[in-house]
């Protein structure tokens, strides 16, 4: 505000400009408050002349991307469409715009506002962004300055988690079935278990693993006994504990993968193993190789004897012989070859052929796997296809219901492994999605196994028009209301079902909503 400070008052004889501001904040620390930025824009507004007459907000949004940050969205569509009635933009800096890793990327959001004829300000920049070459010489530097930001805190907090993974504690992950997350102090004293969801408050605090329920002990304890003395297969195991009602650490029924992640989890005989993949600046996900992962052995309590679970390590690589994708495309090619045709029991079946849950962990599905081969009929292409389709509304849907709880002043989180989410702490919501399947008397049915598989207390599911090119609507019921339903969810599913079919997840915010009571006088 230094450039104005001189002026006191608007400039004489000029018309007021209409404008808009746009706040956003993640977790930089005071100085970029959304409170803050808001009173620094508005004493901008005073001396420029300029009525602040639409505000555009993104608070506790990462600036890195475009994705997850509804209010920017928001300004660009507004602004391309021609739904606005202001010329300019004012923001707090360069750095609230955007810390891009692509300075690029961030010059196009602005172009594109520009070319609909509306401004972008930056009120705390000691520059104008006016085009001269001086101001995008140092709007450059800025944004550069901004994206070296983010790549720099990201590697102070990757070196700091090294070190605390390496001491021995707990940095982040599942701990696994039959595990919990005990919070100690600095001195080492122990404070309390945490739950899911639940973090650590203070910076001298750390976690630390040990034994969870006994009942969870016992059932990871057999899992390696039927595997290791039985020479049970994975399948096996999962049907045995699922024919026994026994739930897996996230209270679904067990599979395949489910055991395997109990069978190689180096944490149940007490080492702490951190960093097997990772994601920064919101980046993909790279699987690490070992020589990178973080170690402390013996760090925590075990509850398997090494030497039992050393034996399963050889076992599970005696099943699972590395080999390369090539390799992998090689031995399903010369299969298809054999049978003329592939399917999950020919695959399973092949001694010399992976396992289908190696070619999803490899491809991302085995269907993935028979289009490289050449073998995917075109029907199971368009449903590939479709799934991704569906899933990329499914995810928007569950991104737009925390948006809107968030503006009623609730309280929501999701978990990214599970995808359940938790609102005010009080209950959690699952969303699915089912396209829309025409019977042959012409009537539409949807169906989804979600509803038979989760934990949640509220279910939600999507469903779409013919074609599943659009929402139809939403059935929101609790899950007590759907046990009487085999999977199969048609037009007119009852008075009893059809109460709780919705055109919008209006339903779940109201619920989420909270008002303000005043103190008794």
């Amino acid at each position: 505000m230094d450039k104005f400070a001189e002026a006191g008052k608007p400039p004489q004889g000029r018309r007021r400009v209409r404008a808009a501001q746009y706040l956003r904040m993640s977790t930089d620390g005071q100085t970029y408050s959304i409170q803050n930025q808001r009173d620094a824009i508005r004493s901008y507004a005073d001396v420029m002349g300029y009525d602040i007459v639409a505000t555009y907000e993104d608070p506790g949004r990462s600036g890195l991307h475009i994705e997850g940050r509804p209010g920017l969205k928001k300004l660009l569509f507004d602004v391309e469409h021609g739904l606005v009635d202001f010329e300019t933009v004012v923001i707090y800096d360069v750095s609230r715009w955007g810390r891009f890793q692509n300075i690029d990327e961030s010059a196009s959001y602005e172009y594109r506002c520009q070319m609909a004829g509306v401004r972008i300000e930056f009120c705390a920049e000691q520059f104008g962004n006016d085009g001269t070459v001086g101001s995008d010489v140092l709007k450059a530097i800025k944004r550069s300055m901004a994206a070296e930001y983010s790549r720099s805190l990201s590697q102070k907090v990757f070196m700091g988690q090294v070190r605390v993974a390496g001491m021995g504690f707990h940095v982040g992950g599942l701990q696994g079935l039959g595990l919990r997350r005990l919070m100690i102090d600095q001195f080492g004293r122990p404070k309390v278990i945490l739950a899911r969801n639940e973090h650590k408050s203070l910076q001298s605090d750390r976690v630390i693993i040990v034994p969870g329920p006994p009942e969870e002990v016992a059932t990871v304890r057999l899992i390696f006994r039927l595997f290791v003395g039985s020479r049970k297969t994975e399948t096996e195991i999962a049907r045995y504990l699922n024919d026994r009602g026994v739930a897996n650490d996230f209270g679904r029924p067990w599979k395949c993968g489910s055991v395997r992640r109990v069978l190689t989890n180096e944490k149940y005989i007490g080492n702490n193993v951190w960093n097997r993949r990772c994601t920064k600046l919101k980046s993909k996900v790279v699987y690490n190789p070992p020589d990178q992962w973080v170690r402390a052995d013996n760090a925590f309590e075990p509850i398997v004897s090494r030497r039992l679970f050393e034996k399963a390590q050889q076992i599970v690589k005696s099943l699972y012989l590395r080999m390369s994708d090539d390799e992998m495309l090689a031995a399903l090619r010369n299969l298809h070859n054999r049978h003329g045709k592939l399917s999950h029991a020919i695959i399973k079946a092949a001694p010399e052929c992976p396992s289908g849950w190696r070619y999803r962990s490899r491809f991302g599905s085995v269907l993935d796997a028979y289009r490289l081969i050449g073998c995917l009929p075109p029907r199971q292409g368009h449903f590939i296809d479709l799934k991704k389709r569906l899933e990329v509304i499914r995810y928007r849907v569950m991104e737009d219901l925390q948006d809107a709880i968030k503006k009623v002043g609730g309280h929501v989180s999701c978990d990214p492994d599970t995808e359940l989410i938790r609102i005010n702490d009080e209950f959690t919501v699952v969303i699915a999605i089912a396209r829309c399947r025409v019977s042959h008397n012409a009537y539409p049915r949807w169906s989804s196994k979600a509803a038979r598989e989760t934990a949640a207390d509220i279910f939600v599911l999507i469903r779409m028009h013919p074609g599943d090119l659009a929402i139809r609507d939403y059935l929101i019921a609790p899950m007590h209301e759907l046990a009487e339903i085999s999977g199969n969810f048609h037009v007119n599913n009852g008075m009893k079902l059809d109460a709780f079919l919705f055109q919008s997840l209006d339903p779940l915010v109201a619920l989420a909503e909270r008002a303000f009571v005043g103190s008794a006088t």
